[in-house]
């Protein structure tokens, strides 16, 4: 056989051999079957997805995934046009100085810091990868500040490069959905990649985390509103279903 064609089926067998959790365990068909289910009323819900954040390019998005942090996105959004028209470029930012950023990003809480970490975001991709925001988890968490949540949050909605992101509401929402046990980020990414395919996961975890936003609330969750009810783990659910009026 040829090498090159070897090498070509194993890579589609591969694409098509079921993932592992975690724990390594392949989850049966009833598990699929259960988040299958799940996925199709988040899809009902909300029929299209997508980060509420306006942005032009990755880079862009990069940052304002940064200031986004304990703050909300009408926020961000009311100061990024302001940020990329003082620093157009990724060079521009790279050597902008920071009391300058810091009036402009102000609003949106720890600016400081936050100002710190576009900064050297900026000049990490400039000495990095020459001005280019890599298409790659393994080389975006290299950059200053870029973890695998926000790499996958990039790669998704950026390019639609297959990525789940895992944030507080993906955990707390698996968790209770029975979905995952487990409770680092990481092991919950590779639990959720075992349950659906690769042609799932780009919309998976902003629906998710919609849901978590707008439902399934940390304290507070409407239980005796939600479509996933019959579905879910959460021991309190039943509890939180009668301080709720029902749909």
């Amino acid at each position: 056989m040829d090498l090159r064609l070897g090498r070509v089926r194993w890579s589609i067998r591969c694409r098509h051999m079921p993932l592992s959790r975690a724990d390594g365990s392949v989850p049966s068909r009833s598990e699929k079957g259960k988040a299958r289910a799940i996925l199709n009323r988040l899809r009902r819900r909300y029929p299209t997805i997508g980060t509420a954040l306006d942005y032009e390019s990755p880079f862009q998005l990069l940052v304002v995934t940064v200031l986004s942090a304990q703050t909300t996105d009408e926020n961000v959004n009311k100061v990024a046009p302001v940020l990329f028209a003082a620093y157009p470029t990724i060079n521009d930012l790279a050597e902008a100085d920071p009391e300058e950023v810091e009036r402009i990003v102000y609003s949106t809480g720890f600016y400081r810091q936050k100002t710190k970490s576009i900064i050297k975001l900026a000049q990490g991709v400039e000495e990095m990868f020459d001005g280019e925001v890599p298409m790659d988890l393994d080389e975006l968490v290299k950059l200053p500040g870029v973890g695998r949540k926000t790499a996958s949050v990039l790669l998704a909605e950026a390019w639609d490069v297959p990525a789940i992101a895992v944030d507080t509401h993906v955990r707390r929402v698996a968790l209770r959905l029975g979905l995952t046990d487990q409770s680092d980020p990481v092991k919950i990414e590779r639990d959720l990649m075992a349950l659906y395919p690769r042609s799932e996961w780009s919309g998976l975890s902003m629906r998710i985390i919609q849901f978590g936003r707008d439902v399934c609330d940390a304290k507070r969750p409407l239980c005796g509103k939600c479509e996933l009810f019959p579905l879910c783990e959460f021991p309190d659910r039943f509890a939180f279903a009668r301080l709720t009026p029902p749909r």
